[in-house]
C-alpha cells in the first residue's frame, strides 16, 4: 500500500464539490497537508500545456479531478467546449506528468461514457459497447480518451496511471446553479423555490422513468483515496453503490423529505437522458476494498439541510 505521508500530491479541482472531499480523505489516509498543491482554474488553466508541466514538476501523486461539467442542459448547450476542455486538460496533464516522473496518476473518469443502452448494472468490459448517450457523448467520449491514454503509458512507458468510474455524486456542498447541476440538487433547489413561493405544482423535467445510482460524496473520496493506495492496474473501476432508484421515485423522495406537498407535474416534451444507469461494483470490492458506506436516504437528508443553511 502506497503511504501518503511523505508524498507531494497534486490535486486538480481541489476546491471543488468532491475536491474537498477529496483532501479531507487524503488527510485522514496521513497525508501530510503542507505537502497539497491545488490550482485554481482561474490562476492556472490546464488546458494551456505549460501550465500542465509547472503544476506537475515535483509531484509524486497526481489525482485529476478537474473537469468542465453540468447536467443534459449545458450538455447541450455547450458539447464543443465539453469535449474541447476535457480532453485538453486531461491528455496534457498525462503527458506532463509522466514526463516529470510522477510516481502515480489517478484520473477520475465519468460513467457518461458508457454507451447509452448497457446492460444493467453496468460492467468496466462493457465500455466499448456501443455510443454514448447522445447529449453528453461529447463529454463521456473526452474523458474515455484519457482511459485509452493511461492503458497505452502504461504499456510503453510504465506509468502507473489509473482510472475510476464513479457514478453520479451528490452530497453537501455540491452545485446548485439551476443552469449547470445535475439531478440531486437542481430537484432540492427547485423544491426549495417551490416552498418559498407557495407554489402547488412542481415541473420536472421528462416522464420519471428514467434509473439512476447516486454516490454520496465523501464515500466517492474515500473510494479515489483507496484506489490511489492500493490499486495499480490498467483496467478502469467502478466506483458506486449498486442501488437503482427511477427519477420518480427520487423526486417524491425529495419531495417528502423537504415536506413539499404540491402535485409534480411531468414535462414529457424534455429529455430523459440515459435510460437506466447502475454500477456493477463487484471490482472495487476485490481490487481495492471500496465498498459505499452511506445510506441513500441519510445522504439526501445532509444535503437538503446544507443547501437549506445556505440557500440565500
Amino acid at each position: 500500500m502506497l503511504s501518503l505521508s511523505d508524498k507531494r500530491i497534486l490535486v486538480t479541482g481541489g476546491a471543488g464539490f468532491l475536491g474537498k472531499q477529496v483532501i479531507d480523505q487524503l488527510l485522514l489516509a496521513g497525508a501530510n497537508p503542507d505537502k497539497f498543491t491545488v490550482p485554481r482554474s482561474r490562476d492556472c488553466d490546464l488546458c494551456n500545456l505549460e501550465n500542465c508541466h509547472k503544476a506537475v514538476q515535483g509531484q509524486d501523486i497526481v489525482i485529476h479531478l478537474a473537469a468542465h461539467v453540468g447536467g443534459i442542459g449545458l450538455n447541450r448547450e455547450k458539447p464543443a467546449e465539453l469535449f474541447y476542455d476535457n480532453l485538453m486538460m486531461g491528455v496534457q496533464l498525462i503527458h506532463a506528468a509522466y514526463q516529470a516522473g510522477v510516481e502515480k496518476f489517478t484520473c477520475v473518469g465519468t460513467i457518461c461514457a458508457y454507451p447509452k443502452f448497457t446492460p444493467v448494472p453496468f460492467q468496466e468490459d462493457d465500455l466499448w459497447n456501443g455510443y454514448p448517450e447522445e447529449t453528453n457523448a461529447p463529454y463521456g467520449i473526452a474523458k474515455k480518451a484519457l482511459l485509452v491514454q493511461l492503458q497505452s503509458y502504461r504499456q510503453q512507458y510504465g506509468f502507473n496511471g489509473i482510472y475510476l468510474l464513479p457514478v453520479n455524486l451528490y452530497g453537501p456542498e455540491d452545485n446548485f446553479d439551476p443552469r449547470s447541476s445535475h439531478v440531486i440538487p437542481a430537484l432540492i433547489r427547485k423544491v426549495y423555490e417551490a416552498q418559498q413561493k407557495n407554489d402547488k405544482y412542481l415541473p420536472v423535467w421528462g416522464d420519471g422513468s428514467p434509473t439512476r445510482e447516486f454516490l454520496y460524496s465523501t464515500d466517492a473520496a474515500r473510494g479515489i483515496v483507496i484506489a490511489t493506495q492500493k490499486y495499480n492496474d490498467s483496467e478502469p473501476v467502478n466506483l458506486g453503490t449498486n442501488y437503482e432508484i427511477s427519477i420518480r421515485d427520487l423526486v417524491e423522495l425529495i419531495c417528502e423529505l423537504m415536506e413539499f406537498a404540491g402535485e409534480i407535474v411531468w414535462e414529457t416534451d424534455k429529455p430523459n437522458g440515459q435510460p437506466r444507469r447502475c454500477l456493477d461494483t463487484t471490482r472495487a470490492k476485490e481490487k481495492f476494498g471500496f465498498v459505499a458506506e452511506t445510506e441513500f436516504r441519510q445522504g439526501l437528508k445532509n444535503t437538503i439541510d446544507w443547501y437549506r443553511q445556505h440557500a440565500h
